[in-house]
């Protein structure tokens, strides 16, 4: 069997057999008791004893840290967002768009220009 990895404050834990994370949240200050936090917001405490039982291994935090709390608005976390555009930049139209300019030869291929003058084409 693997050796269990020390419980540190702050790390994210992965149970080999069942594939859950978790959080180690507080230890005492003797290492009698750990207590942790899973992904899905469980509080757990474990013996120093207990916890080098698990099998566990260290891991990455999940990316969507917000498993624990109920009821979280997105506007409550913090994001800005990607474009960082406001509703009036939508609105605006595209102007002054350098898409075209003044040396492109506009007229479709296989059409004559106009003249100008009426008859001729």
């Amino acid at each position: 069997m693997a050796r269990t990895p020390n419980p540190d404050v702050g790390q994210w834990y992965r149970h080999i057999d069942k594939g859950e994370v978790f959080q180690v949240v507080d230890v005492d200050p003797d290492g009698s008791r750990i207590e942790t936090q899973s992904f899905d917001g469980d509080i757990e405490e474990f013996s120093r004893e207990e916890w080098h039982q698990l099998q566990i291994e260290t891991c990455e935090q999940p990316e969507d840290w917000t498993g624990p709390f109920d009821d979280i608005e997105r506007d409550d976390l913090g994001y800005q967002d990607d474009t960082e555009m406001t509703a009036a930049d939508w609105r605006q139209p595209l102007e002054g768009n350098p898409g075209v300019g003044a040396w492109e030869d506009v007229t479709p291929d296989g059409e004559d220009e106009p003249t100008g003058q009426p008859g001729q084409g």
